[in-house]
């Protein structure tokens, strides 16, 4: 894959969202071999600062720079998303890759700072929010990308119970709040035709090794550099340049959930989601 971009001296500027760890780490760390300018977003210093050394040991002379914030605070995203306004000249890449995942106690409900079911909340809600606050800059930047991690493991949205409230369980929770990241793919690809902004979501790899498909009790079946290839690949590729509103399976170019093809229940969603998110 050649990775160069339309950005001077083609080194485009990435932002990776939970990239201390799992897959974004291995993101940050393929991404600065490849020369890219990184922004790394995390909810603890500590782990920040260690995947900065991380990074600086592959590629000693990569500009990192680090932006801390608890996504189950839309507070906190909308904050980050001035910091990073008011610092960065631009951004080429947006890749929203943090996640709360089933959870190691899946019967138990956990909610936002705002009080909205916790999947929904850091999967759907806080990807939507620092997009749409980003946008001014993004779109300075174009052709600019947005890329989003979301998962082959989907699950009808029931708008009578969007916070599931009834029966809740995090596994469902969590495939349900990444077939609403995928609706709000499709939304916002469609809105931001024309801009040079485009907007995909991808399921990057089948039960990759991380911290929270261990938490959940899933034994895993991949390392995350699998994942790492095609999230790259949707983020750098020049032969995607002009790709928006697709949902990849890994590499190919597929189908999501058939309700992420129904025009009402798009509707609907983005209603209770720009109500939510601010």
């Amino acid at each position: 894959m050649n990775d160069s971009t339309n950005t001077p001296g083609g080194s485009p500027t990435v932002l990776v969202t939970g990239a201390t760890q799992g897959m974004g780490r291995g993101l940050a760390l393929d991404l600065a071999a490849r020369g890219c300018t990184l922004l790394l977003h995390g909810r603890d210093q500590g782990r920040l600062d260690a995947v900065v050394a991380d990074v600086r040991a592959v590629a000693p002379d990569v500009t990192v720079r680090t932006y801390l914030a608890d996504l189950a605070d839309l507070d906190a995203v909308h904050a980050m998303a001035a910091r990073i306004r008011g610092a960065e000249p631009r951004l080429d890449v947006l890749i929203h890759n943090a996640v709360a995942g089933g959870g190691a106690e899946p019967l138990k409900r956990e909610v936002s700072r705002q009080g909205h079911e916790l999947r929904f909340a850091v999967n759907h809600l806080a990807p939507y929010a620092l997009t749409r606050a980003l946008l001014p800059l993004l779109t300075a930047s174009a052709p600019a990308r947005v890329v989003n991690v979301a998962s082959i493991g989907q699950e009808t949205i029931d708008f009578d119970d969007v916070m599931f409230e009834r029966d809740y369980e995090g596994l469902h929770a969590y495939c349900r709040s990444k077939l609403a990241l995928i609706m709000a793919t499709f939304e916002l690809a469609a809105e931001l035709d024309g801009t040079g902004v485009t907007v995909n979501a991808l399921h990057p790899a089948h039960l990759m090794d991380t911290e929270g498909l261990r938490a959940y009790g899933l034994a895993p079946a991949v390392g995350v550099e699998e994942g790492v290839r095609p999230t790259v690949r949707l983020a750098l590729d020049p032969a995607l340049a002009a790709t928006t509103g697709r949902y990849f399976d890994r590499f190919t170019d597929t189908r999501a959930h058939e309700q992420a093809y129904d025009p009402d229940a798009r509707r609907r969603l983005m209603e209770i989601t720009r109500a939510l998110a601010g």
